[in-house]
């Protein structure tokens, strides 16, 4: 009887085949901890989905208007952790590609990979990446710690981002572009340190992290 209980508990551990231990998802939720694939793939296309969200929520800024996309992605790195943010991203891209309209403005499909934003998207890639790894390491137990993680993400976003819109056209109309969204960066990176400060905070108070950490 017991060689069976053992069996049972060796197959459950095989099947928990990611950790997302750091993220502020587990933290909340500790059952959340280690995930099945089945839990895994659901989770990153409801990630997916919140970055569909975040490109479609429009905010009139000047000189030009800004999506939550970009946003939504750092969000999701530390949120979810670095492997779970990254597959959240690739379920969204993916969405994308199949003609999905998850992209910001009516243009989908395979075409939007080679357009004008399409170093953006590779650039999502590494930032959800990029964010979870630093939050999962501890480098947002402060505000400012936190503002630094973001700024890290959008600069991950904008390098691919900028390389390819200068490779398209030239270093004026990429200097443009970037710093048309300046201003929303500064507002879209200060609402991210907040929020997830915030969320830390709250957190730590959790009760059942509490008890978690007694046992």
């Amino acid at each position: 009887m017991q060689k069976v209980i053992g069996q049972k508990k060796i197959g459950q551990k095989s099947m928990e085949i990611f950790s997302i231990k750091n993220s502020l998802l587990a933290k909340y939720f500790p059952q959340f901890t280690h995930l099945t694939l089945l839990k895994f793939i659901t989770i990153s296309l409801i990630g997916s989905l919140f970055i569909t969200i975040g490109a479609k929520i429009n905010i009139p800024l000047y000189p030009v208007s800004t999506t939550m996309q970009t946003l939504a992605v750092m969000i999701l790195g530390c949120v979810f952790g670095s492997r779970l943010a990254l597959a959240s991203v690739i379920a969204y891209l993916a969405e994308g590609f199949c003609g999905i309209p998850v992209f910001m403005g009516s243009l989908t499909g395979p075409l939007y990979f080679v357009g004008p934003t399409a170093g953006f998207l590779v650039g999502f890639m590494l930032s959800a990446y990029g964010v979870g790894v630093l939050y999962e390491r501890g480098f947002a137990k402060k505000s400012l710690s936190t503002i630094a993680i973001f700024i890290f993400g959008a600069i991950l976003i904008d390098i691919p981002g900028i390389a390819w819109v200068y490779y398209l056209t030239n270093a004026a109309t990429a200097k443009s572009v970037y710093l048309s969204y300046q201003l929303a960066f500064i507002l879209k990176t200060g609402l991210a340190a907040f929020s997830v400060t915030l969320l830390g905070r709250n957190a730590k108070q959790n009760p059942k992290n509490t008890q978690q950490s007694q046992s």
